[in-house]
């Protein structure tokens, strides 16, 4: 039995065209959220965003946002609105890009092809655990005091990230393998 992916509904034209476009838009979307996380770069917060997403304590968040003025706090919510939009746009294009490896490893190396759709797929469990990290944040940044928020942020952040990183290391190497490899 093949194991299915999310993208099998595409011709594998429209995968490779689907691809693309979703790669342009997520490097697009890393760029602005690049430029809007610039002003929350703080000596509290020296990572911006992310140091407010690894915070994992209320004093430690609290501080960062102390450190963020009330523009600092504006650029902080529309990053963390827009990120919303990039992580489907991230999530979808690692994950078909994990498709298309796969597919291409199909015939060479059934199991890293099998574990291309399995990273694959894991791309939308960091999404959800990016849509929650968010919600924590988000209720941080209007003013809540639940110690638990920063909490869920961090036990969200640090596997997202790990995923999204194990999802585009497949997609180079396998991308390489693909390129170069020899049958």
């Amino acid at each position: 039995m093949k194991l299915r992916h999310p993208f099998e509904r595409l011709s594998p034209s429209g995968q490779k065209t689907a691809f693309i476009a979703l790669f342009i838009a997520a490097i697009a979307l890393m760029v602005i959220l690049s430029v809007l996380g610039q002003p929350l770069k703080t000596k509290g917060a020296p990572g911006g965003i992310v140091s407010f997403e690894l915070a994992g304590e209320l004093p430690l968040a609290q501080n960062i946002l102390g450190s963020w003025g009330p523009t600092e706090r504006i650029y902080a919510g529309v990053n963390l609105g827009l990120d919303y939009l990039f992580l489907v746009v991230y999530a979808s294009a690692i994950a078909l890009g994990c498709v298309l490896v796969a597919g291409s490893l199909s015939g060479r190396a059934g199991v890293f092809s099998v574990l291309g759709v399995v990273i694959g797929w894991a791309q939308f469990g960091a999404a959800l655990l990016d849509c929650l990290e968010n919600y924590a944040l988000i209720r941080l940044l209007v003013g809540s005091t639940e110690a638990w928020l920063p909490v869920i942020a961090r036990w969200c952040a640090v596997p997202k990230f790990l995923i999204v990183a194990v999802g585009l290391v497949y997609v180079v190497m396998g991308g390489i393998v693909v390129k170069f490899g020899k049958e």
